[in-house]
């Protein structure tokens, strides 16, 4: 049997001795051990890893699993068939290049592969924490392994583990923690966050039921989708988090509220098709049939979330009324995310806060304060730092043009800000935060007066100068070409009420907004006893 060059080859049934805990580095592994638990031991053959240690006990070792692999040559590895994350097989090479001997955490030296070069003690460090989530994921998927391990460490350690204890962080990266959790961004954060509220034990929730509902609802977001996919619902509950986190909230919510906060942050666009309802309504979709054109979407994610609630039975050892009263109170907080809707929960949030009225200790109350804070969390991304903020901007900008891509595919009328002949992603983003962004986050700056109210505005009058300026850039480009061949784009009109000092939301916004997002639409079909809309004390 053929072994990783010249790193040492341990039984895992057996003591580790000393002298190779104290190299802290990384070595192969071949066994025949029970440990497995295999039924044919010629697999276990074929098994090679890469395994590194944290710990001084002989007995115990921190394993991660580089992935199934066949032995090829001396000079490397052939990986076995890429499944949905081909990047994950790493070449076995990048594990034997030269590092320094003289390192204070040891090392391990074989032959250089020229096609690898130079590999840092750091950047090992990395691939085998990286690549220990390929089990994860696996087991977040419900795919049996023919090798199952039972000798893996928690589910999420090392750079993931150490993102989560600053969760509450509001330029938390959740770009780089889906990638760090290869892909199970939503799961890993939302079980989290359950768990860190104790919310497990409070509600005396099975954990396994929970982890499956957190799968199938990761897995029903369309990761084709280049906006509205699990990384979006990650981001939203993530920034649910922060605001449940603010004075206000903290000292007045209550178990429930928490966790249909949360619950609802993450199932807010389950199973999004990636287009809009105004789309869904003119091409006739059985989902505007069903819902009578009103809401469409909003209540396809809630009754979603409510059959895969359902499926795992999730809640199935509560009294039968509290179980529908917590489906009730879910779809009551998604539906709140409806855009079209915007105006209507904006003059009741600025009515509340002009008369002074709110009181928190009202359950009624409460249940409209996280719809609003729900509402602030699904639009959140132009009052995220610019790295993040810009990211989130082409994505959606991609999302739009693909729909009117399709919209001309089959001949229909293209939808407002959907065609990128017409628009550019400038104007987008200056016309969505001038109309719908900057009004809501006021009010909830006049409601929250902290810290993170201001770091969101400050945000956001910084990103709105930053589109500005690339706008100016782009028109000054525009007119050096309009010269020798013509307009390289047509820009959106500006109205002439733009520059008043604060836009009234109330009024006529710009037609492509107003239409794009449906605000201010007549909602006279929605059926209350269907679509619930909360308490009525608030």
């Amino acid at each position: 049997m053929e072994v990783c060059y010249q790193l040492p080859v341990l039984p895992l049934d057996r003591p580790v001795p000393k002298h190779v805990l104290s190299r802290r580095g990384a070595i192969s592994f071949s066994s025949s051990s029970s440990l497995f638990g295999a039924p044919d031991p010629r697999q276990l053959s074929q098994r090679r890893g890469a395994i590194s240690y944290d710990s001084s006990d002989q007995t115990a070792l921190y394993i991660r699993m580089l992935g199934d692999v066949r032995v090829r040559s001396q000079v490397g590895f052939e990986p076995e068939g890429g499944g949905p994350y081909p990047y994950l097989y790493i070449d076995f090479r990048t594990l034997h290049s030269y590092s320094d001997p003289s390192s204070a955490s040891g090392s391990v030296t074989g032959p250089v592969s020229s096609s690898a070069g130079h590999v840092s003690g750091r950047r090992l460090r990395g691939l085998l924490s990286f690549q220990r989530y390929l089990h994860s994921s696996r087991l977040l998927r419900g795919t049996p392994q023919l090798n199952p391990l039972h000798i893996l460490d928690e589910d999420y350690t090392g750079q993931a583990k150490c993102m989560l204890e600053k969760v509450g962080m509001w330029n938390f990266d959740v770009f780089l923690f889906d990638r760090l959790t290869n892909g199970n961004s939503l799961v890993t954060l939302t079980f989290h966050l359950l768990n860190q509220y104790g919310l497990l034990e409070l509600f005396q929730l099975d954990m396994m039921k929970l982890w499956r509902f957190l799968v199938m609802v990761q897995e029903d977001y369309h990761s084709l989708n280049p906006y509205h996919n699990a990384v979006h619902a990650a981001d939203v509950t993530q920034a649910m988090y922060c605001y449940m986190r603010e004075p206000k909230l903290a000292k007045s919510l209550t178990s429930c509220d928490l966790l249909l906060g949360l619950l609802a942050a993450a199932t807010h666009d389950l199973d999004h098709p990636g287009v809009n309802q105004p789309f869904l309504i003119k091409t006739n979709h059985y989902l505007a049939k069903l819902y009578r054109n009103s809401s469409v979407l909003e209540n396809h994610h809630w009754r979603s979330a409510v059959g895969l609630l359902r499926e795992t039975g999730l809640f199935s050892h509560l009294p039968a009324e509290d179980g529908l009263q917590m489906e009730h109170q879910l779809g009551s907080l998604i539906l709140a995310t409806d855009i079209s809707r915007q105006n209507e929960y904006l003059g009741r949030f600025r009515t509340h806060l002009n008369q002074d009225n709110l009181c928190l200790a009202n359950a009624g109350h409460r249940h409209f304060i996280l719809q609003m804070a729900l509402k602030c969390a699904d639009i959140c991304n132009p009052c995220r730092p610019w790295e993040l903020s810009k990211q989130w901007s082409e994505k959606v900008t991609e999302e739009f043009f693909h729909q009117g891509d399709i919209e001309k595919k089959h001949k229909l009328e293209v939808s407002p800000l959907c065609d990128s002949q017409t628009n550019s992603m400038e104007n987008i983003q200056i016309g969505f935060m001038t109309y719908v962004v900057e009004p809501l986050f006021a009010e909830w700056g006049r409601f929250s007066d902290t810290r993170l109210s201001q770091t969101m505005l400050g945000h956001l009058g910084l990103n709105k100068a930053s589109w500005s300026g690339l706008l100016q850039q782009e028109q000054g480009s525009g007119t050096e070409d309009l010269e020798a061949s013509g307009p390289a784009f047509v820009v959106m009109p500006t109205p002439s009420f733009v520059a008043k000092s604060e836009p009234e939301p109330d009024s006529a916004e710009p037609a492509a907004i107003a239409t794009a997002t449906g605000i201010g639409e007549n909602n006279s079909q929605t059926d209350n006893k269907e679509i619930p809309q909360g308490s009525e004390d608030s």
